[in-house]
Protein backbone atom coordinates (compact mmCIF):
# COMPACT_ATOMS: atom_id res chain seq x y z
CA UNK A 1 0.00 0.00 0.00
CA UNK A 2 1.18 3.82 -0.97
CA UNK A 3 0.35 6.79 1.24
CA UNK A 4 0.28 10.63 0.23
CA UNK A 5 0.44 12.57 2.90
CA UNK A 6 -0.28 16.21 1.62
CA UNK A 7 0.45 18.77 4.91
CA UNK A 8 -1.03 22.71 4.71
CA UNK A 9 -1.57 25.32 6.98
CA UNK A 10 -5.50 23.90 8.25
CA UNK A 11 -5.30 20.59 7.12
CA UNK A 12 -3.11 16.98 6.90
CA UNK A 13 -4.74 14.61 4.02
CA UNK A 14 -3.66 11.08 3.72
CA UNK A 15 -4.43 9.52 -0.17
CA UNK A 16 -4.04 5.67 -0.28
CA UNK A 17 -3.27 3.62 -3.60
CA UNK A 18 -2.55 0.32 -4.16
CA UNK A 19 0.31 0.08 -6.56
CA UNK A 20 3.48 2.84 -6.16
CA UNK A 21 2.92 3.43 -10.35
CA UNK A 22 -0.77 5.25 -9.61
CA UNK A 23 0.31 6.86 -6.44
CA UNK A 24 3.85 8.34 -8.35
CA UNK A 25 1.39 9.85 -10.86
CA UNK A 26 -0.83 11.53 -8.13
CA UNK A 27 2.18 12.35 -6.38
CA UNK A 28 3.28 14.37 -9.35
CA UNK A 29 0.11 16.43 -9.82
CA UNK A 30 -0.32 17.21 -6.34
CA UNK A 31 0.79 20.96 -4.97
CA UNK A 32 2.40 21.35 -1.71
CA UNK A 33 3.94 19.91 1.06
CA UNK A 34 3.86 16.26 0.97
CA UNK A 35 5.46 12.87 1.21
CA UNK A 36 5.08 9.65 -0.23
CA UNK A 37 5.43 6.79 1.91
CA UNK A 38 5.31 2.70 1.24
CA UNK A 39 3.19 1.05 3.75
CA UNK A 40 4.53 -2.70 4.94
CA UNK A 41 2.51 -5.08 6.83
CA UNK A 42 4.74 -7.70 8.49
CA UNK A 43 1.94 -9.89 8.97
CA UNK A 44 1.83 -10.63 5.41
CA UNK A 45 2.08 -14.43 4.64
CA UNK A 46 5.47 -13.62 2.45
CA UNK A 47 6.95 -12.42 5.42
CA UNK A 48 6.20 -15.07 8.08
CA UNK A 49 7.64 -18.04 6.11
CA UNK A 50 10.25 -19.87 8.30
CA UNK A 51 12.77 -21.54 6.39
CA UNK A 52 14.92 -23.91 8.42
Amino acid sequence: MWIITVYSKENTTLFEFDTEEEARNAFKKMAGNKILSEIVYFNDPCFTKITV
